[in-house]
């Protein structure tokens, strides 16, 4: 992933007024750096303050004019509070969930929060634990609703009263080729844990299990991978088919 360098006399767009967030976000979990450049990246990345005159509107946030933007996000946000980035992201998320299991702490989960933010999931759903690893997210988890679910079951009563079909993520015996199965436009994707791959609760609730092609010796791939080709795959049919 390349650095971006835009330049710095750049006038951004204007950012959409902030509104009100009504999906419920995680906020539990040990505390992350500030800024993609606090322990996550060099310091070039980014923009250093704005040259005056300061663009106008309530979305621009003043410290950041003053101070510059060294955020780990596209061009077209630099400046921009993270209020205003949400709010403008909430007015064309995907109609795709992702839901991953997290009995044991799982470290791909920050990955996987990162690369639905990159894909733009609706909402990102923690099932287990609460507590999740959120050094993977390189705080992308800031713009991505987050929702926590205690077990399989309260995951499945809210996808039943939201109409939302789960499709579990996982090569067994019964699944279905990810690559020749349409995935439904609106639908919850399920992944399991790291090595155990998808419980059986959560078997039981998914509409209908997809299987990844692989062609090596072993018998599963990382989990926060499996994570991007399914999310990849739904882009592919469902923003570009």
């Amino acid at each position: 992933m390349s650095s971006e360098t835009p330049s710095p006399t750049a006038e951004p767009a204007g950012p959409a007024a902030p509104v009100d967030q009504s999906a419920p976000v995680d906020q539990s979990g040990p505390a992350e750096p500030v800024q993609y450049d606090a322990g996550y990246g060099p310091e070039v990345v980014g923009v250093g303050p704005h040259p005056l005159p300061w663009p106008t509107g309530d979305g621009y946030d003043p410290e950041l004019l003053t101070h510059g933007d060294r955020r780990n996000v596209v061009d077209r946000y630099r400046y921009w509070t993270r209020e205003a980035i949400v709010a403008d992201l909430d007015t064309r998320r995907h109609d795709f969930h992702v839901a991953v299991e997290n009995w044991g702490h799982d470290f791909n989960i920050g990955s996987v929060v990162r690369t639905a933010n990159a894909f733009l999931a609706k909402e990102v759903h923690i099932v287990g634990r609460r507590r999740w690893n959120r050094r993977g997210a390189m705080v992308t988890d800031r713009y991505q609703h987050v929702r926590h679910h205690p077990d399989t079951a309260d995951l499945t009563a809210w996808a039943a009263a939201e109409g939302l079909p789960i499709i579990g993520i996982d090569n067994l015996p019964g699944s279905v080729p990810l690559e020749t199965t349409e995935l439904p436009r609106r639908c919850v994707l399920l992944f399991g844990q790291e090595g155990p791959g998808l419980t059986e609760e959560a078997r039981k609730h998914a509409a209908m299990v997809c299987s990844i092609a692989q062609f090596g010796s072993t018998r599963s791939m990382n989990a926060g991978a499996a994570a991007a080709i399914a999310m990849h795959a739904w882009v592919q049919a469902h923003v570009f088919g």
